[in-house]
């Protein structure tokens, strides 16, 4: 069954935003444990890039895109218990196609969206939200005094990172690539910039007396990954969470050794938030931050019908915040 109004994107080969298509969405009927949601927001994240570019294979093609969003239950399978029609939820882990007008989501992979948080925010957060929330507590534990490094300081997860690291009184070094988003990045909480077209392992150690930081957070992969090396204190840990230039490959344990015995890690968030009652734990958690002064920073809206524009955005970086498509 299709209806009017039902859209989504899909794509069914991969390459450019260019392979991005717009078609009516067959409204099927829901499986086990399936909750229907009309969106009201979804989120833009790099993730999905990777799905459209091939980097990470989708189940099959042609295939939808997107996993993550917020809106309303307008229809719940009979063995659903958590969730009743007319609740506001938000997802952060769907299968792909968050990108259209309504999207089934597992009641295992929904939370609540309190009424004080709106769609919007959650959209454009959550996400990123747990990102940060995982980075900082579960991947690794720096204390209140400690000094780190993070890579594209002023995106999505970037300045929500600075505001996160400045409430726990963590130093933030911020590594971004213009004047301006420095000057965003310090705002949001970050205690230092440098830029990416400087020498940022030596920017990094002359604002640590030579040390190097105790932890260093890399989403940008490649073309960071020997910076990120270099700008690493002996014995601390690098995350490299992310692949925005690419994925890093052929790590040598031996050059770890030689870099002062460091720690790498490679975490996907998903894997954290696996079990239903973490993912609502830590949503919760994020929400009670926007609530006490964290803010979501949506550098652009755009409508569903906009979703290869948003991706050029994304990938030429010229982006602040979180980017959000209104169907």
């Amino acid at each position: 069954m299709k209806t009017d109004d039902a859209m989504r994107v899909i794509f069914r080969s991969h390459g450019s935003p260019s392979v991005l298509e717009h078609q009516s969405l067959a409204i099927n009927p829901l499986g086990p444990g399936q909750v229907r949601i009309r969106n009201h927001a979804i989120g833009v994240n790099f993730i999905d890039t990777y799905f459209r570019s091939g980097l990470y294979p989708p189940p099959a093609l042609p295939s939808g895109l997107g996993t993550e969003g917020a809106g309303t239950v307008i229809e719940c399978a009979e063995d659903v218990t958590q969730f009743r029609i007319g609740d506001r939820v938000a997802y952060v882990q769907s299968s792909l196609g968050a990108y259209a007008t309504q999207h089934c989501v597992d009641q295992g992979r929904l939370v609540h969206l309190p009424d004080d948080i709106s769609f919007k925010t959650a959209a454009g957060g959550l996400l990123k939200g747990l990102t940060t929330i995982c980075l900082f507590n579960r991947v690794s534990q720096p204390k209140s005094g400690d000094t780190v490094l993070f890579h594209a300081a002023a995106g999505g997860v970037g300045l929500l990172a600075c505001q996160y690291a400045r409430r726990k009184g963590i130093r933030l070094i911020g590594v971004v690539s213009t004047e301006a988003k420095a000057e965003l990045a310090r705002s949001a909480g970050a205690w230092a910039t440098i830029l990416a077209t400087d020498d940022v392992a030596a920017q990094t150690r002359q604002l640590t007396g030579a040390k190097g930081v105790k932890f260093v957070y890399d989403s940008v992969g490649r073309a960071t990954w020997q910076a990120s090396l270099n700008a690493t204190a002996a014995c601390g840990h690098l995350i490299s969470f992310g692949n925005s230039s690419g994925p890093v490959e052929n790590v040598a344990l031996a050059q770890l050794a030689r870099a002062g015995s460091l720690t790498v890690s490679r975490p996907i968030l998903f894997d954290y938030i696996s079990d239903s009652a973490e993912l609502r734990s830590y949503a919760q958690e994020f929400f009670q931050c926007v609530r006490e002064g964290i803010k979501v920073q949506v550098g652009a809206t755009l409508s569903l019908s906009q979703a290869e524009r948003a991706h050029e955005l994304l990938e030429s970086r010229h982006t602040t915040g979180s980017i959000v498509l209104i169907p």
